[in-house]
């Protein structure tokens, strides 16, 4: 059996401009709006696909697996843009990142408040 993820709804107060921010960080593209959606592609193909809601927002969780070399240029991008980053999750270690398995980690906000994460070494991987 194969099973991939292919793509996820990610619930938004204003699409277009939660789609360029993600994008703009992480140097990828928006892609042409699809339906009600407005698709940001990872390298590997997921799409995140975004949507208007004018209701409350559920805060959630988007992990980006990136290389040592754009951890430097997007984690430049965030300090440039302003953000507030954290090292941990629950936003406790603000102005840090993390070196979890050897690599490095660092946890920020979108416009919508989901959680969002660029990391270079996949959790338990067992980095020194």
């Amino acid at each position: 059996m194969t099973v991939q993820l292919n793509h996820t709804i990610v619930a938004a107060h204003e699409k277009h401009g939660s789609a360029r921010f993600l994008a703009d960080l992480l140097g990828l593209q928006v892609r042409p709006e699809y339906g009600p959606f407005v698709p940001v592609e990872v390298s590997n193909g997921v799409t995140l696909d975004y949507m208007d809601t004018s209701g409350p927002i559920t805060t959630q969780h988007y992990a980006f697996l990136v290389s040592e070399d754009d951890f430097d240029v997007i984690f430049d991008r965030i300090r440039g843009a302003g953000l507030t980053y954290w090292a941990d999750p629950y936003h406790r270690r603000a102005g840090e990142i993390n070196h979890l398995d050897g690599g490095r980690g660092a946890y920020f906000d979108d416009p919508n408040g989901h959680n969002m994460e660029i990391f270079t070494r996949p959790y338990g991987s067992g980095g020194d």
